[in-house]
């Protein structure tokens, strides 16, 4: 039985009406497919609400330099202590030994760990990626030596390296960044290097090469924004690395020196108190578990991010 033109005409309607029903797929470029893949790593997003709240709170309660912060005490003035110093309404963080405002001292002691932090992963992050590059890109000999003075750089023990630069700094707090930044760089070398060996063959950088165009020039336009997810990742966790490093330095006494704190210091100054006294102990050591904790979700969610096994170029 043949089918009639009539019901022919009622199939195509049909067909019609459906795929005006389902909506056409979206193309999405790279970085949009990067920017909603993490997005949608919760534990990455609450991360970044968390460390947002710590800077705001700790650069803005009791200011920075001149500019003046919210809280209306500081860290240097020895108020009347109220009992033991336990948290009040008045001093929520409580009082330290001698009538300190708390909750100021460990804002002060988040401001510096985080500036410590943040210049130790960009530091490292310079390092590490300029001898990866190079590394990888001219190979050979370059290679070799680039590489063997990453190896002497990971042999030595972390802590104990540290500790020296950190004492030849004197307590200056950019001497300490930059000495521990220049220790900190070895894992994202190796990664930068690996990635720079596999892109060098590309027909994108042969090209170039094929031109004229000088060696600097490919890294620096070729080369190095293919490896920007492999860079991002890697100094996120080295920030989260830099502040247990400055935390375990100040700790020891290495770190940063009075009459500045860090959340190291304030407690290495306060270890005593932590069965008669433990807020003083507790309210450093919950921020720093706040700061690394949130940088390293964040890595995570970067990481799964840029992860190239899940690019599609829908979603």
């Amino acid at each position: 039985m043949s089918e009639s033109p009539k019901s022919g005409a009622g199939s195509d309607a049909l067909l019609a009406a459906d795929q005006e029903l389902v909506p056409e797929a979206k193309s999405y470029s790279a970085n949009q497919i990067v920017l909603r893949r993490f997005l949608r790593h919760r534990g990455a997003i609450a991360a970044m609400v968390v460390m947002a709240v710590v800077i705001v709170v700790a650069f803005s309660s009791i200011g920075v330099g001149a500019i003046p912060g919210w809280w209306d005490k500081d860290i240097t003035t020895a108020y009347d202590k109220i009992g033991t110093g336990a948290p009040t309404w008045e001093h929520p963080f409580g009082q330290d030994t001698i009538g300190k405002d708390y909750f100021a001292l460990t804002m002060r002691g988040t401001q510096i760990s985080l500036f410590i932090a943040f210049g130790v992963g960009i530091i490292s992050t310079l390092i590490g990626t300029l001898i990866g590059a190079i590394a990888g890109y001219f190979r050979g000999i370059v290679d070799s030596l680039l590489m063997r003075l990453t190896d002497v750089v990971i042999i030595i023990p972390l802590l104990a390296i540290a500790a020296v630069l950190a004492r030849m700094s004197e307590g200056d707090l950019n001497l300490l960044i930059l000495a521990l930044g220049v220790l900190v760089w070895t894992s994202l070398a190796r990664l930068v290097r690996g990635e720079v060996l596999s892109l060098r063959e590309r027909d994108f950088v042969m090209a170039a090469r094929a031109v004229g165009t000088s060696p600097g020039r490919i890294i620096v336009r070729h080369i190095l924004p293919n490896t920007v997810g492999v860079i991002t990742v890697s100094a996120t966790l080295t920030i989260a690395t830099a502040i247990l490093l400055e935390t375990s330095l100040s700790f020891l006494g290495f770190g940063v020196q009075a009459p500045d704190v860090s959340l190291g210091s304030l407690i290495s100054d306060y270890q005593g108190a932590f069965l008669s006294r433990p807020w003083l102990f507790w309210w450093p050591g919950l921020m720093i578990l706040a700061i690394a904790l949130s940088v390293n979700f964040i890595g995570d969610g970067l990481r799964d991010a840029f992860d190239p096994r899940q690019t599609s170029t829908k979603e």
